[in-house]
């Protein structure tokens, strides 16, 4: 019977302290808890697509020497690496062309 009343006694006090606590601390905490879940996800999406737009950006300034292969911000107008002019560089040697569609002429040589 003892154990009954203390059991009692615990609940009573964390019942007054859930009572007393929760109106004073738990609603500014759980409409700041859902403000901030809410603002996630406006700015989630927005934040994503500025990355790929920024990544887009960055694709599209990137140039491939076609006299030696060297890759370039496309910031400079010769290639750093064998001095080859970079303003001629057409759109068909960019980084995003696929590789089905660029043509490898291969020559067959008998091996004896």
């Amino acid at each position: 019977m003892n154990y009954f009343l203390k059991f009692n006694k615990n609940l009573l006090t964390y019942s007054l302290i859930v009572l007393i606590f929760i109106p004073i601390f738990g609603f500014n905490f759980f409409i700041s808890f859902i403000g901030n879940i809410l603002l996630l996800l406006f700015l989630i999406p927005l934040l994503l697509v500025l990355v790929f737009i920024g990544f887009n950006s960055y694709k599209s300034k990137i140039n491939t020497c076609s006299n030696c292969g060297a890759i370039s911000l496309g910031l400079s107008k010769i290639c750093t690496n064998c001095g080859a002019d970079l303003e001629n560089i057409s759109k068909d040697n960019q980084l995003g062309k696929k590789p089905s569609e660029s043509t490898i002429e291969v020559k067959a040589e008998e091996v004896k």
